[in-house]
Protein backbone atom coordinates (compact mmCIF):
# COMPACT_ATOMS: atom_id res chain seq x y z
CA UNK A 1 0.00 0.00 0.00
CA UNK A 2 1.69 3.27 -1.03
CA UNK A 3 2.10 5.84 1.80
CA UNK A 4 0.31 9.12 2.75
CA UNK A 5 1.16 11.82 2.30
CA UNK A 6 0.37 14.95 5.12
CA UNK A 7 0.60 17.83 2.61
CA UNK A 8 -0.69 15.81 -0.49
CA UNK A 9 -3.32 13.38 -0.30
CA UNK A 10 -4.59 11.48 -2.37
CA UNK A 11 -7.10 8.44 -3.13
CA UNK A 12 -5.82 5.00 -4.14
CA UNK A 13 -7.46 1.22 -4.16
CA UNK A 14 -5.70 -1.13 -2.58
CA UNK A 15 -3.14 -3.31 -4.57
CA UNK A 16 -2.00 -6.93 -4.54
CA UNK A 17 0.69 -8.27 -6.36
CA UNK A 18 1.69 -11.99 -7.01
CA UNK A 19 5.36 -12.77 -7.22
CA UNK A 20 6.33 -16.34 -8.80
CA UNK A 21 9.45 -18.23 -8.15
CA UNK A 22 10.59 -21.09 -8.83
CA UNK A 23 14.36 -23.07 -7.56
CA UNK A 24 15.72 -26.53 -8.78
CA UNK A 25 18.28 -28.78 -6.93
CA UNK A 26 20.72 -31.60 -7.56
CA UNK A 27 23.19 -33.47 -5.79
CA UNK A 28 26.70 -34.21 -8.47
CA UNK A 29 28.33 -36.42 -5.75
CA UNK A 30 28.64 -36.42 -2.37
CA UNK A 31 30.55 -33.34 -2.46
CA UNK A 32 29.19 -31.30 -4.89
CA UNK A 33 25.63 -29.97 -5.55
CA UNK A 34 24.06 -27.39 -8.41
CA UNK A 35 20.79 -25.49 -8.55
CA UNK A 36 19.27 -22.85 -10.36
CA UNK A 37 16.49 -20.50 -9.11
CA UNK A 38 14.51 -17.59 -10.65
CA UNK A 39 12.68 -15.31 -8.17
CA UNK A 40 11.55 -11.51 -7.61
CA UNK A 41 13.52 -9.31 -5.37
CA UNK A 42 12.61 -5.80 -4.31
CA UNK A 43 10.92 -3.95 -7.01
CA UNK A 44 8.37 -0.88 -6.13
CA UNK A 45 4.76 0.18 -7.38
CA UNK A 46 2.65 3.50 -6.68
CA UNK A 47 -0.29 4.18 -8.09
CA UNK A 48 -1.81 8.04 -7.18
CA UNK A 49 -5.02 8.73 -8.40
CA UNK A 50 -4.56 12.28 -7.28
CA UNK A 51 -1.23 13.62 -8.56
CA UNK A 52 1.02 14.66 -5.43
CA UNK A 53 2.98 16.67 -8.00
CA UNK A 54 -0.21 18.75 -9.46
CA UNK A 55 0.77 21.91 -7.59
CA UNK A 56 3.61 22.14 -9.58
CA UNK A 57 2.63 20.99 -12.93
CA UNK A 58 2.19 17.48 -13.29
CA UNK A 59 -1.22 15.84 -14.78
CA UNK A 60 -2.96 12.41 -14.33
CA UNK A 61 -2.49 9.88 -11.91
CA UNK A 62 1.08 9.69 -10.83
CA UNK A 63 3.49 6.44 -10.20
CA UNK A 64 5.67 4.19 -10.57
CA UNK A 65 6.42 0.38 -11.45
CA UNK A 66 9.20 -1.35 -10.77
CA UNK A 67 9.77 -5.01 -10.85
CA UNK A 68 13.00 -7.34 -11.00
CA UNK A 69 13.68 -11.14 -11.98
CA UNK A 70 16.67 -12.89 -11.07
CA UNK A 71 17.96 -16.34 -12.38
CA UNK A 72 20.42 -17.61 -10.74
CA UNK A 73 22.74 -20.73 -11.40
CA UNK A 74 24.66 -21.74 -8.61
CA UNK A 75 27.18 -24.65 -7.41
CA UNK A 76 28.34 -25.93 -3.95
CA UNK A 77 31.66 -27.56 -2.94
CA UNK A 78 32.46 -29.19 0.14
CA UNK A 79 36.34 -29.04 0.46
CA UNK A 80 35.69 -30.78 4.11
CA UNK A 81 33.82 -32.28 6.94
CA UNK A 82 30.52 -29.81 7.57
CA UNK A 83 31.98 -27.03 5.50
CA UNK A 84 30.75 -26.24 2.11
CA UNK A 85 31.20 -23.06 -0.33
CA UNK A 86 28.68 -21.80 -2.82
CA UNK A 87 29.17 -19.54 -5.93
CA UNK A 88 26.64 -17.90 -8.34
CA UNK A 89 26.10 -16.48 -10.88
CA UNK A 90 22.51 -13.99 -11.52
CA UNK A 91 21.33 -12.87 -14.42
CA UNK A 92 18.88 -9.75 -13.81
CA UNK A 93 16.15 -8.04 -15.96
CA UNK A 94 14.37 -4.82 -14.26
CA UNK A 95 11.01 -3.37 -15.93
CA UNK A 96 10.01 0.22 -14.99
CA UNK A 97 7.89 2.99 -16.16
CA UNK A 98 6.49 6.17 -14.25
CA UNK A 99 3.43 8.44 -15.10
CA UNK A 100 2.65 11.92 -13.93
CA UNK A 101 6.16 13.12 -13.75
CA UNK A 102 5.57 15.83 -16.28
CA UNK A 103 6.62 18.74 -13.63
CA UNK A 104 10.03 17.77 -13.44
CA UNK A 105 10.15 18.02 -17.25
CA UNK A 106 12.20 21.64 -16.82
CA UNK A 107 14.76 19.92 -14.10
CA UNK A 108 16.14 17.64 -16.59
CA UNK A 109 19.73 16.83 -18.73
CA UNK A 110 17.13 14.82 -20.91
CA UNK A 111 13.90 16.24 -21.78
CA UNK A 112 10.99 13.77 -23.08
CA UNK A 113 12.59 11.28 -21.06
CA UNK A 114 11.04 11.85 -17.76
CA UNK A 115 7.84 10.58 -17.80
CA UNK A 116 4.57 9.02 -19.39
CA UNK A 117 6.92 6.65 -21.41
CA UNK A 118 5.33 3.47 -21.12
CA UNK A 119 7.60 0.52 -19.84
CA UNK A 120 11.27 -0.07 -20.61
CA UNK A 121 13.59 -3.01 -19.62
CA UNK A 122 17.19 -3.25 -18.73
CA UNK A 123 19.69 -6.51 -18.00
CA UNK A 124 22.77 -7.21 -15.83
CA UNK A 125 25.06 -9.63 -14.80
CA UNK A 126 26.03 -9.93 -10.95
CA UNK A 127 27.92 -12.17 -8.59
CA UNK A 128 27.56 -14.32 -4.95
CA UNK A 129 29.65 -16.14 -2.69
CA UNK A 130 29.02 -17.90 0.37
CA UNK A 131 29.98 -20.22 3.05
CA UNK A 132 28.24 -22.25 5.37
CA UNK A 133 30.34 -24.25 8.71
CA UNK A 134 29.92 -26.36 11.39
CA UNK A 135 32.67 -24.89 13.97
CA UNK A 136 30.83 -26.64 17.00
CA UNK A 137 28.57 -29.49 17.33
CA UNK A 138 25.41 -27.41 17.81
CA UNK A 139 27.12 -24.34 16.16
CA UNK A 140 26.92 -23.84 12.31
CA UNK A 141 28.46 -20.07 11.09
CA UNK A 142 27.64 -18.70 7.69
CA UNK A 143 28.61 -15.58 5.50
CA UNK A 144 27.53 -14.51 2.05
CA UNK A 145 28.40 -11.29 -0.43
CA UNK A 146 26.54 -10.65 -3.42
CA UNK A 147 28.35 -8.39 -6.37
CA UNK A 148 26.38 -4.67 -7.45
CA UNK A 149 24.99 -5.49 -10.59
CA UNK A 150 25.83 -3.12 -13.43
CA UNK A 151 22.53 -2.73 -14.96
CA UNK A 152 22.04 -1.63 -18.92
CA UNK A 153 20.48 2.64 -19.15
CA UNK A 154 16.71 2.29 -18.99
CA UNK A 155 16.90 4.37 -22.02
CA UNK A 156 13.28 6.19 -22.14
CA UNK A 157 13.32 6.97 -18.56
CA UNK A 158 17.35 8.77 -19.46
CA UNK A 159 16.08 11.96 -17.92
CA UNK A 160 14.64 10.54 -15.00
CA UNK A 161 17.68 8.39 -13.56
CA UNK A 162 20.81 9.60 -12.87
CA UNK A 163 24.13 8.97 -15.58
CA UNK A 164 21.22 8.94 -18.34
CA UNK A 165 19.14 6.10 -16.84
CA UNK A 166 21.55 4.34 -14.87
CA UNK A 167 19.80 1.71 -11.80
CA UNK A 168 21.77 -0.58 -10.98
CA UNK A 169 20.96 -2.88 -8.14
CA UNK A 170 23.55 -2.55 -5.14
CA UNK A 171 25.62 -4.82 -3.44
CA UNK A 172 25.10 -6.70 -0.29
CA UNK A 173 26.72 -8.78 2.15
CA UNK A 174 26.00 -10.40 5.58
CA UNK A 175 27.11 -12.90 8.71
CA UNK A 176 24.71 -15.34 10.20
CA UNK A 177 24.24 -17.89 12.89
CA UNK A 178 22.21 -21.37 13.72
CA UNK A 179 22.29 -22.94 17.28
CA UNK A 180 20.70 -26.07 17.63
CA UNK A 181 19.32 -25.35 21.07
CA UNK A 182 17.64 -29.11 21.18
CA UNK A 183 16.92 -31.89 18.66
CA UNK A 184 13.87 -30.23 17.84
CA UNK A 185 14.64 -26.19 18.15
CA UNK A 186 16.70 -24.45 15.90
CA UNK A 187 17.41 -20.89 16.56
CA UNK A 188 19.09 -18.22 13.99
CA UNK A 189 20.69 -14.47 13.79
CA UNK A 190 21.71 -12.87 10.69
CA UNK A 191 22.89 -9.48 9.80
CA UNK A 192 22.85 -8.16 6.40
CA UNK A 193 24.65 -4.52 5.08
CA UNK A 194 22.98 -3.17 1.91
CA UNK A 195 24.92 -0.51 -0.10
CA UNK A 196 21.99 1.45 -1.75
CA UNK A 197 24.16 4.76 -1.83
CA UNK A 198 26.25 3.46 -4.27
CA UNK A 199 23.87 3.31 -6.67
CA UNK A 200 23.79 7.03 -7.21
CA UNK A 201 20.18 7.46 -8.76
CA UNK A 202 19.29 5.82 -5.61
CA UNK A 203 21.79 7.79 -3.37
CA UNK A 204 22.37 11.16 -4.24
CA UNK A 205 19.63 13.56 -2.67
CA UNK A 206 17.05 15.36 -4.37
CA UNK A 207 18.72 18.72 -3.53
CA UNK A 208 21.51 18.14 -6.15
CA UNK A 209 18.38 19.56 -8.62
CA UNK A 210 19.50 23.06 -7.57
CA UNK A 211 22.82 22.95 -7.23
CA UNK A 212 23.80 22.31 -11.17
CA UNK A 213 22.65 17.98 -10.88
CA UNK A 214 19.52 17.36 -13.01
CA UNK A 215 17.72 14.73 -13.22
CA UNK A 216 19.61 12.30 -16.14
CA UNK A 217 22.94 14.09 -15.37
CA UNK A 218 26.03 12.47 -14.10
CA UNK A 219 26.06 12.87 -10.53
CA UNK A 220 22.40 14.05 -10.93
CA UNK A 221 19.68 14.16 -8.44
CA UNK A 222 18.50 10.99 -7.22
CA UNK A 223 16.13 9.07 -4.46
CA UNK A 224 18.88 9.67 -1.44
CA UNK A 225 18.57 6.85 0.43
CA UNK A 226 21.38 5.79 2.80
CA UNK A 227 22.84 2.48 3.36
CA UNK A 228 21.27 -0.16 5.64
CA UNK A 229 22.47 -2.83 8.19
CA UNK A 230 19.83 -5.73 8.83
CA UNK A 231 19.29 -7.86 11.68
CA UNK A 232 17.47 -10.84 11.58
CA UNK A 233 16.30 -13.72 14.12
CA UNK A 234 14.40 -16.57 13.54
CA UNK A 235 13.50 -20.14 15.06
CA UNK A 236 12.84 -23.80 13.30
CA UNK A 237 10.81 -26.08 15.24
CA UNK A 238 10.38 -29.54 14.02
CA UNK A 239 7.34 -30.44 15.41
CA UNK A 240 6.96 -34.43 14.43
CA UNK A 241 8.30 -35.83 11.22
CA UNK A 242 6.09 -34.01 9.15
CA UNK A 243 5.29 -31.17 10.75
CA UNK A 244 7.84 -28.01 10.74
CA UNK A 245 6.93 -24.52 12.05
CA UNK A 246 8.70 -21.27 11.70
CA UNK A 247 8.89 -17.80 13.32
CA UNK A 248 11.32 -14.65 12.76
CA UNK A 249 11.80 -10.92 12.87
CA UNK A 250 13.90 -8.28 11.30
CA UNK A 251 14.85 -4.63 12.07
CA UNK A 252 16.41 -2.73 9.39
CA UNK A 253 17.77 0.94 9.27
CA UNK A 254 15.54 3.81 7.86
CA UNK A 255 17.01 4.22 4.51
CA UNK A 256 14.86 7.50 3.76
CA UNK A 257 15.89 10.27 5.61
CA UNK A 258 13.44 13.01 6.56
CA UNK A 259 14.93 15.17 4.05
CA UNK A 260 14.27 12.77 1.25
CA UNK A 261 10.41 12.51 1.85
CA UNK A 262 9.69 14.88 -1.48
CA UNK A 263 10.84 12.72 -3.89
CA UNK A 264 9.72 9.38 -2.08
CA UNK A 265 6.67 10.07 -2.59
CA UNK A 266 7.58 7.75 -5.61
CA UNK A 267 9.63 5.18 -3.54
CA UNK A 268 7.88 5.11 -0.26
CA UNK A 269 10.36 2.31 1.13
CA UNK A 270 10.26 3.05 4.85
CA UNK A 271 8.50 0.26 6.73
CA UNK A 272 11.33 -1.35 9.13
CA UNK A 273 10.22 -3.95 11.10
CA UNK A 274 9.02 -7.52 10.10
CA UNK A 275 7.28 -10.30 11.26
CA UNK A 276 6.82 -13.73 10.38
CA UNK A 277 4.79 -17.25 10.87
CA UNK A 278 4.94 -19.86 8.91
CA UNK A 279 5.67 -24.05 8.42
CA UNK A 280 5.84 -26.84 5.81
CA UNK A 281 3.95 -30.02 6.26
CA UNK A 282 4.85 -33.27 4.30
CA UNK A 283 2.33 -34.95 2.54
CA UNK A 284 1.76 -38.56 1.89
CA UNK A 285 2.61 -38.28 -1.56
CA UNK A 286 6.37 -37.37 -0.37
CA UNK A 287 5.50 -34.13 -1.66
CA UNK A 288 6.06 -30.70 1.07
CA UNK A 289 3.66 -27.63 1.49
CA UNK A 290 4.87 -24.14 2.58
CA UNK A 291 3.08 -21.53 4.44
CA UNK A 292 3.87 -18.09 5.75
CA UNK A 293 2.74 -14.90 6.26
CA UNK A 294 4.61 -11.80 6.96
CA UNK A 295 3.45 -8.53 8.79
CA UNK A 296 5.42 -5.10 8.52
CA UNK A 297 4.02 -2.20 10.48
CA UNK A 298 2.89 1.15 9.97
CA UNK A 299 6.23 3.40 9.77
CA UNK A 300 6.18 7.07 9.44
CA UNK A 301 8.84 9.39 7.79
CA UNK A 302 7.44 13.22 8.72
CA UNK A 303 9.80 15.73 6.89
CA UNK A 304 12.19 18.01 7.50
CA UNK A 305 13.47 20.39 5.17
CA UNK A 306 12.12 17.86 2.20
CA UNK A 307 10.61 19.81 -0.23
CA UNK A 308 13.30 21.66 -1.67
CA UNK A 309 12.78 25.75 -2.13
CA UNK A 310 12.38 25.55 -5.77
CA UNK A 311 9.42 23.72 -5.28
CA UNK A 312 8.12 26.19 -2.65
CA UNK A 313 9.42 24.63 0.15
CA UNK A 314 7.30 22.41 2.91
CA UNK A 315 7.02 18.93 4.16
CA UNK A 316 6.33 15.84 2.79
CA UNK A 317 5.41 12.92 5.20
CA UNK A 318 5.02 9.22 4.70
CA UNK A 319 3.24 6.22 6.16
CA UNK A 320 3.38 2.78 5.17
CA UNK A 321 2.94 -1.28 6.09
CA UNK A 322 3.02 -4.42 4.44
CA UNK A 323 1.98 -7.66 4.43
CA UNK A 324 2.45 -10.50 2.17
CA UNK A 325 1.29 -14.34 2.10
CA UNK A 326 3.76 -17.15 0.15
CA UNK A 327 2.28 -20.26 -0.41
CA UNK A 328 5.05 -22.94 -1.76
CA UNK A 329 5.24 -26.71 -2.85
CA UNK A 330 8.57 -28.81 -3.33
CA UNK A 331 9.08 -32.46 -4.35
CA UNK A 332 11.70 -34.87 -4.92
CA UNK A 333 12.48 -35.98 -8.34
Amino acid sequence: RPPRSTLFPYTTLFRSFLIPELGYARQASPDLAWGVAVYGNGGMNTDYDRNPFAAFGSRGKAGIDLQQLFVTPSVAFRPAAGHSVGAALTFAYQRFAATGLSAFEGMTANRGSVSDRGHDGSTGWGVKLGWLGQVLPDLRLGASWSSRIEMSEFDRYKGLFEGGGGFDIPASYGLGLAWQASPALTLAADWQRIEYSSVKSVGNPIQRLFAGGALGSDGGAGFGWNDVSVVKLGAIYAYDDRLTLRAGASRVQQPVPASQTFFNILAPGVVRNHYSLGGSFKVASGGEWSLAYMYAPKVTVSGSGSIPGGFGGGEATLHMREQMLSVGYSWAL
